[in-house]
């Protein structure tokens, strides 16, 4: 069997197999010869990939076929298990949020100053806030609240290329704890226990885009009592308090809902990615960015026909994932990343390289049933890791990435629709509740100090 497919594989590439296909938009190939090529698009190949490699991928894919009947009778599933349990519960009449009304100089003033707030990934706070204002868990009575939010943009100071600049940060958010701290009894009688902040800065409250130096920061000392909520997600790491809630990176609902192709559509990539490979600009070395796992990715598998890697981004991005069967979602700076979001949305396997990483809402959703997890050192046997990955094991992280509730609960959709982001939020914050009595302060304590954190951090803002 193995010498007829060499055979098959030596054949001039205008002879192509018949097309293998999994109905309803499954794992599926196209025809052979287009599987060989794997839209090289516009990149030139520096070499050949071994001829083993092509059998091995090959015959994965064919095994895919037999499949097919299996696949169309079962296009999503319900998911089981303690995460998919908790992932449609309705937050609505488990607990009632107090949203403290600010000056408009922390957070309207930057959004009118700077729209781009609005589309960078960074944007939940804003729509977190929005949310909040017309939402049924919202009471305008403080005293009847189980929570207290602050809604502080310390994400929309942007730079010319739309990134935010972290090192105001600290500052404002001191400023507004003490605005809020002198208007109103409730931050100071538990310091903040009961309060959650939404910050989705790279590594969260540290407030730095370098993981060394936000390391060195830590978290915001007057945040230490506060639940976070944040994107940066990392265990063992001074970034990643206990208790926080982490979510995913914003990207946008309808943009991403309007590049639907037919679900029939094959799945003739294996692997896809677009992205650095190397921050030249600020890793000029190399090997600090991504911890070397992108530029590893690369060197491995950049003359790989079943990679489709490239630092280009076409216009076709997120019509390509839909095409494609694994997504790889690298760590970069962060291990977090949009690309999370859109695998899950295009029905693309997140193939997640990112050690320690935690997930956006790994209470409601089942990571490890929909993902392939990469150690980082393992990234240069990435071929092998993902054609040793039975059909059978594909075809159910496609059912399961098939379920519109999965889909949703990473999305921050406008208008907020059920069991969304904002929606696993609040389920996270009602699983916190009650809260520990011991969170109270007797009147006039502090434990707190005001004075601590880096000398910069403490002037007014």
């Amino acid at each position: 069997m193995v010498v007829g497919f060499l055979l098959l594989l030596l054949m001039p590439s205008s002879r192509s197999a018949t097309s293998i296909s999994v109905v309803d938009g499954n794992v599926v190939v196209g025809e052979m010869g287009e599987m060989l090529q794997l839209r090289k698009r516009g990149r030139r190949r520096r070499g050949h990939v071994s001829l083993l490699t092509c059998v091995v991928g090959f015959l994965f894919l064919c095994q895919v076929s037999r499949l097919a009947a299996a696949a169309v009778l079962h296009r999503h599933q319900r998911i089981s298990g303690s995460a998919g349990d908790v992932l449609e519960d309705n937050p609505v009449g488990r607990l009632k949020v107090f949203v403290y009304e600010l000056p408009s100089k922390y957070n309207k003033d930057w959004l009118e100053k700077d729209p781009r707030c609005l589309t960078h990934m960074f944007a939940a706070e804003e729509f977190v806030h929005d949310f909040l204002l017309t939402s049924p868990v919202r009471t305008h009575n403080p005293k009847e609240a189980d929570w207290f939010y602050t809604p502080v943009y310390t994400t929309c100071d942007l730079m010319p290329n739309g990134l935010p600049l972290p090192f105001k940060s600290p500052r404002i958010m001191r400023s507004v704890i003490s605005y809020i701290s002198t208007h109103w009894p409730y931050w100071n009688r538990t310091e903040g226990a009961d309060h959650f902040f939404v910050v989705p800065h790279d590594f969260g409250a540290c407030f730095h885009y370098q993981e060394e130096k936000a390391i060195e920061r830590g978290v915001l000392p007057l945040l230490k009592h506060a639940t976070l909520v944040q994107t940066f997600g990392q265990n063992h790491h001074v970034c990643l308090k206990e208790g926080s809630i982490v979510v995913p990176p914003y990207a946008p609902p309808e943009k991403m809902q309007s590049r639907f192709i037919p679900p029939s559509t094959p799945r003739s990539i294996f692997v896809y990615f677009r992205g650095l490979f190397y921050d030249v600009g600020n890793d000029p070395e190399g090997g600090y960015y991504a911890r070397g796992a992108r530029a590893a990715v690369w060197e491995n598998f950049k003359d790989n026909p079943l990679f489709d890697i490239s630092t280009q981004h076409p216009s076709t991005y997120y019509e390509d994932m839909q095409r494609a069967i694994y997504c790889l979602c690298p760590l970069g700076w962060a291990p977090w990343s949009p690309r999370l979001v859109e695998g899950v949305i295009f029905g693309c396997i997140p193939v997640i390289i990112a050690d320690d990483i935690v997930l956006p809402f790994a209470d409601a959703i089942p990571w490890e049933k929909i993902g392939v997890f990469v150690a980082e050192k393992d990234v240069p046997n990435l071929d092998k890791i993902l054609s040793s990955i039975s059909p059978e094991q594909v075809l159910e992280k496609q059912r399961l990435l098939a379920n519109p509730a999965m889909k949703q609960a990473m999305l921050f959709s406008q208008p907020a629709l059920p069991g969304d982001a904002f929606h696993q939020i609040l389920n996270g914050l009602a699983r916190k509740l009650p809260h520990d009595p011991h969170i109270y302060l007797e009147p006039g304590q502090m434990v707190l100090n005001w004075t601590e954190g880096p000398v910069g951090d403490l002037k007014p803002w």
